[in-house]
This record gives C-alpha cells, structure tokens and sequence, in this order.
C-alpha cells in the first residue's frame, strides 16, 4: 500500500515525516525531489529557463506567483519528473504538498492530511521562510484550502501545537496495519 502525506504549506508535514522515521518509514519528499531534479537534469534545466527566463529561485518564484497560468505552465514540467522518480525510488509514503492539486494522489492508495490552524500557518512559515505575513498568505492562496483536502482525505493529523503527534502517528500506522499488514 502506498501512502500521501500532505497539508497546506506550514502544516507540518514535513514534521510528521520525520516522526515516520522514527518508525522505520522512509518518506519520499517531492519538494525536495523537484529541487534535486531541477539542480541534475538537464532537460528540466532546459525547459525551466525556457519558460522563466531563469533558475534562480527568487526568478521562479515570482514567475509562479504571476498567475495561475505560469504555475499551470511550471507544474507540467516538474510534477511528470517528480512522479517518474517517485515510482522508481521503491518508496511507499510519498509527502506532498498539493497532493491532489498535482495529480499526486493517483499515485497512492490513501492520503493522510496535517491539519494547522490558518495563523499557526502562517506564523510557521514565516519563522521558516523569513518572509512577510503576506507572501506567506500568497503562498496558501495558491494551495487548495485546509478543508478541501481534508475531505479528500482519508486520514487526519493534527498538528496544532496541542494535540500529541506520535500518538496520532501510532493510531494511524495501527489503521493501516490492519488494512495492508504491512507500514514499512
């Protein structure tokens, strides 16, 4: 069984991955594959400058902020890489931030949400990124809303500053343990 993990930006998903670890899960990080495969393959090189006129970060983050369209245009180059080296990395937990936005959820046979009120968002990405409250707002408005994807989704964890994280890891690795027999 392959599992998604995903959540808006700031919600900690990245977090709850690196508590999977703890329990012997490997988690496939597609922003970072996409950074990784940027900085490697040439032909993406390629068809990034192409189309932004740059690989410099604060180029490709502008030319994604621009419209709707330029992130359409970036996305068909990246995700098809991204989902190729997915599949052939072996791996079975997949962590993603716009899983369903990208098509990711295809790929996997559940998907399990990290949940963060708005301002804890914010203020995380924020303290992460060192941005302002309004790019960091900008970025969340480009991502499907908290409550979309949890409807979509087949599992929540919460990662509010309160509620116990390992805790909810462990109920949730017992769930699928009974579906599949197997987590790892």
């Amino acid at each position: 069984m392959k599992i998604g993990i995903t959540g808006g930006i700031g919600s900690g998903k990245s977090y709850v991955s690196k508590r999977l670890a703890l329990h012997g899960i490997e988690v496939y990080d597609c922003d970072a594959a996409a950074k990784r495969l940027i900085r490697t393959s040439p032909t993406l090189q390629q068809q990034i400058v192409s189309l932004t006129g740059s690989l410099e970060k604060a180029a490709m983050s502008r030319f994604l902020l621009a419209s709707e369209e330029n992130k359409l245009a970036m996305n068909a180059i990246i995700h098809p890489a991204v989902f190729e080296d997915f599949r052939q990395s072996g791996m079975l937990w997949m962590e993603s931030a716009i899983m369903y936005e990208s098509g990711a959820d295809r790929l996997v046979d559940k998907v399990v949400v990290v949940t963060a009120p708005e301002e804890i968002r914010i203020a995380r990405v924020m303290q992460r990124d060192g941005i302002s409250r309004e790019k960091a707002q900008q970025w969340m408005d480009r991502q499907w809303t908290q409550e979309q994807v949890r409807q979509r989704a087949d599992y929540e964890i919460v990662n509010d500053g309160k509620a116990d994280i390992d805790q909810q890891i462990e109920q949730l690795l017992a769930v699928l343990d009974k579906i599949d027999g197997i987590t790892k």
